[in-house]
């Protein structure tokens, strides 16, 4: 029998519609298909076939092209089961732009961090999604998220910068509920505070900055890294 006419593989294989970024035969993926793909894999950074913006842009295109509630739900598994940060982000500030209601029901669970924050509302200031300011509905959010939060979460979420959590502070200027809180802000943000006002653990920081041999406080070692540590402390 001739292989070649009755080849069961081949039959079973349905025509290649499409080319990758490599210039491969693929498969076209549906709207919904190609973003759970994206979400899932994508690092919105250069590769050796696409580049950052190149990527960004068909995120943002593919995302358009989808229901909102499917964005919504695509955000919340690439950070809840990808431990994706860029991606759900970026998918949090097209929403901001194209479905506030459903992006307050989803907020709290994509943005679970200091980290998570600062990249949502550095995406939606970048102007990739079309707007450059937080607006009223996202602003609202970031404020929930920060009062939602212990003063030593607030201070240990302090470590990043572009944007920092000093700038995003500025931009939505929450308002503090306790005198703790109001000084911590002050902190964050460079003013001169009584330090009997700040948090225990911000004073035992500012105290090991002044005397590292004294007891080392629980920070991120991020905190730590430009003091002048011996080799007792980074055992600890």
């Amino acid at each position: 029998m001739n292989r070649k006419l009755f080849n069961t593989r081949n039959a079973a294989l349905p025509a290649t519609d499409t080319v990758n970024e490599a210039g491969g035969k693929a498969y076209a993926l549906s709207a919904e298909q190609k973003l759970a793909q994206l979400a899932a894999t994508g690092c919105l950074n250069q590769t050796f076939y696409a580049g950052a913006e190149t990527q960004m842009d068909t995120i943002l295109a593919t995302a358009a092209a989808c229901d909102a509630k499917f964005v919504a739900r695509t955000a919340i598994f690439a950070r809840r089961h990808g431990f994706m940060k860029d991606m759900p982000a970026l998918l949090l500030a097209h929403l901001a732009q194209h479905d506030a209601e459903l992006l307050a029901k989803v907020f709290s669970r994509v943005i679970d961090d200091g980290k998570m924050l600062r990249n949502f509302v550095q995406a939606v200031r970048s102007g990739v999604t079309g707007r450059k300011s937080l607006g009223t509905a996202p602003k609202r959010l970031v404020k929930q998220w920060l009062d939602g939060h212990s003063d030593d979460q607030i201070f240990r979420a302090s470590v990043g910068q572009q944007p920092s959590l000093a700038d995003v502070v500025k931009m939505v200027h929450p308002r503090p509920a306790t005198p703790q809180r109001q000084a911590l802000y002050g902190w964050l943000c460079s003013r001169k505070v009584e330090m009997e006002l700040l948090p225990p653990l911000v004073r035992e920081f500012e105290a090991f900055k002044g005397s590292p041999g004294t007891a080392m406080p629980d920070v991120p070692f991020q905190m730590l890294t430009a003091l002048s540590l011996g080799q007792a402390h980074w055992m600890q």
